[in-house]
């Protein structure tokens, strides 16, 4: 399971690379957009639709990185007054509503994606973007992100069933003051 897990996270480390970098091109194609029209007045046009897809990718391509690092955000007031028990439950019954949004999610993208290449549909802007072609990376991002999901829950009960109380906080609790500060530091 460690192994498994070390694997995904090392492909989404690779997959958060990619999806920055299509926001870094989208920067600066719609930075070329603006100058081209302020000093040419002429536009390359869909620079908007573009930078709209690879966003949309961007973001659930590093869904599963945020989850390696415990980067998502979490309302933790009382979170830090439970007892050491309750931690664990919360952390668990928290990742257990994520896969399942997850999952709710990969079932809507999955049909999304289904009736766009049933229908062959197409953007309604002048470029006639094929839509599978954002819609299946993106469906790609989501369908990671709840293997993740999976994989962490499964480690988590393993570690809890072994006692391993440090384990399970390390895949799957907020983070420390010290982690986060030991992070910045790196």
């Amino acid at each position: 399971m460690d192994r498994l897990l070390h694997t995904a996270h090392q492909a989404s480390r690779i997959l958060v690379w990619i999806g920055g970098t299509l926001i870094i091109l989208s920067a600066l194609l719609v930075t070329l957009e603006v100058f081209l029209r302020k000093l040419l007045n002429v536009s390359i046009g869909g620079a908007d639709e573009l930078s709209g897809y690879a966003f949309g990718i961007a973001t659930s391509l590093g869904f599963a990185y945020a989850l390696f690092e415990r980067a998502h955000i979490r309302v933790d007031a009382l979170y830090n007054l439970f007892p050491s028990w309750l931690k664990i439950m919360s952390n668990l019954l928290g990742i257990v509503l994520l896969a399942g949004f997850a999952g709710f999610v990969c079932v809507m993208a999955w049909q999304l994606v289904a009736d766009t290449l049933t229908h062959n549909s197409h953007s309604i802007t002048p470029m006639r973007t094929p839509l599978a072609i954002p819609q299946i990376p993106w469906l790609a991002g989501w369908l990671f992100f709840l293997l993740c999901c999976v994989l962490l829950i499964i480690a988590a009960l393993k570690s809890l069933i072994s006692g391993d109380v440090y384990k399970v906080n390390s895949l799957i609790g907020t983070k420390s003051i010290d982690e986060q500060i030991e992070d910045e530091s790196v």
